[in-house]
């Protein structure tokens, strides 16, 4: 991997990838989809107590968003970006509001900027469950929300993580939309550029 971005506000103890490419998903093969996840699994400062003020997860998150999407990006292998999205889960003497502390607009931001660029709102999903729980993050184009070909999702499963005084973050990226999509509505071409 590249240079890290320096996340030494949390206390990290690994990172985790997945990568799925698809030739086809039962019909004609035709360009390869690549999907990426990739998860932090950091100490959560509040475990097992309540605490009003989140903002020391919430403050520094950039840096995670920033890592996060450097290292989709990298695994991408020179792709663009054409969707994301964004989650994590909270280990069990966590909060579900401990991960959404760490995936704001701060992070959010900084995300964007790390994968070239996004116009469009980005999808999330959160919850509080043990280690080696499964997560749906869902996907969807990164310059506009409503583009149905690009609603799809990755999964990513830490099977020692999140520990229960701990929080996992991820983001996952998509090179193009859904290998056989046909549905209708709008689509990349109604874009407007």
């Amino acid at each position: 991997m590249s240079s890290a971005i320096d996340c030494k506000a949390y206390d990290i103890r690994c990172w985790n990838s997945v990568i799925q490419e698809i030739a086809h998903d039962g019909g004609p093969t035709g360009p390869t989809l690549i999907k990426v996840a990739v998860a932090v699994i950091m100490r959560n400062p509040f475990a097992g107590r309540f605490v009003a003020n989140l903002s020391p997860l919430t403050d520094p998150s950039a840096a995670l968003g920033s890592e996060l999407g450097r290292r989709a990006v990298e695994l991408l292998g020179g792709r663009p970006v054409h969707s994301y999205g964004k989650g994590g889960i909270a280990g069990l003497q966590g909060e579900q509001e401990h991960v959404v502390a760490c995936v704001t607009t701060v992070f959010g931001d900084a995300l964007r900027d790390a994968v070239g660029g996004g116009l469009a709102w980005i999808s999330s999903a959160t919850k509080t469950a043990s280690a080696g729980t499964a997560i749906d993050i869902p996907l969807a184009h990164k310059d506009e929300l409503y583009i149905r070909s690009h609603y799809d999702a990755v999964t990513i499963c830490v099977p020692d993580g999140p520990r229960p005084d701990e929080l996992m973050i991820c983001v996952a990226v998509a090179s193009g939309g859904r290998v056989h999509e046909r549905v209708g509505g709008k689509s990349v071409k109604d874009l407007v550029a």
